[in-house]
């Protein structure tokens, strides 16, 4: 209940005892005496009221602004990582918490470059859902994406309708390896674990909290069994969470 419906309820209870009130000295039925009684009785409710009120605030939601302070609704997502789109603009992947994410690095010009096809089928069979797939080209095999972000932009568009969102090419692994990839490659996960990425299309399956879930091999096909239910399963327990 609202603080303004606890002083609506306390006002509505003073009120109704005080017209009892009247009614009685109206009509000769109370002496001083019982008058005392009552009022007393209406300052006791109004006064349990007000503590309830006060109890009620102090186990309110914290509001947006005390959320702020202390440190916004996504102080424990774990990829708050900022990249940079195929078309130059940064997204800060905190924007993606609530979703379940799987990630795939990418390349034009790999045996594997066809899943592309599979994962724009997931892309169109479960955004809806809640699922975002994101791909991150990557040119560390075997320089297998050796394209600038238009060339990929337009290779993946053409030949396979791409519609998901792709970023800019990064580094998944070595020296240069980006931050998104430094943690997903540091968290335990099955069927495959911890390690560094071997080779283009590895997958990893994320939950709306950041957690990884799931890590695929590149032979390991988007819309292999185990994938996909997988992807059922987190948002089946989004779906839950949000009844």
């Amino acid at each position: 209940m609202s603080i303004h419906s606890h002083h609506a309820v306390a006002r509505l209870i003073a009120s109704a005892s005080m017209l009892f009130l009247g009614v009685a000295v109206a009509s000769g039925q109370t002496d001083d005496g019982a008058r005392a009684q009552i009022e007393s009785e209406a300052a006791t409710k109004m006064n349990h009221r007000s503590a309830e009120q006060k109890n009620a605030t102090s186990h309110s939601e914290p509001s947006p602004e005390d959320q702020n302070e202390a440190g916004g609704s996504d102080g424990d997502y774990p990829l708050k990582f900022t990249m940079e789109t195929l078309d130059g603009k940064e997204v800060n992947l905190s924007a993606y918490q609530g979703r379940p994410l799987l990630i795939v690095n990418t390349a034009s010009k790999c045996g594997y470059t066809p899943q592309y096809k599979a994962l724009q089928k997931l892309h169109e069979k479960y955004a809806g859902q809640g699922l975002q797939i994101v791909g991150f080209p990557c040119n560390q095999f075997r320089g297998q994406e050796p394209g600038d972000s238009g060339e990929i932009r337009e290779f993946c568009e053409k030949n396979y309708g791409v519609s998901f969102d792709m970023f800019a090419k990064v580094d998944v692994k070595g020296d240069q390896q980006c931050d998104l990839y430094k943690y997903l490659t540091q968290q335990e996960s099955s069927p495959k674990s911890s390690g560094d990425v071997t080779w283009n299309f590895e997958k990893f399956l994320v939950d709306g909290d950041g957690a990884v879930v799931a890590r695929y091999a590149s032979r390991v096909k988007p819309t292999a069994k185990r994938v996909t239910r997988a992807i059922e399963e987190l948002l089946s327990d989004d779906a839950s969470k949000i009844e």
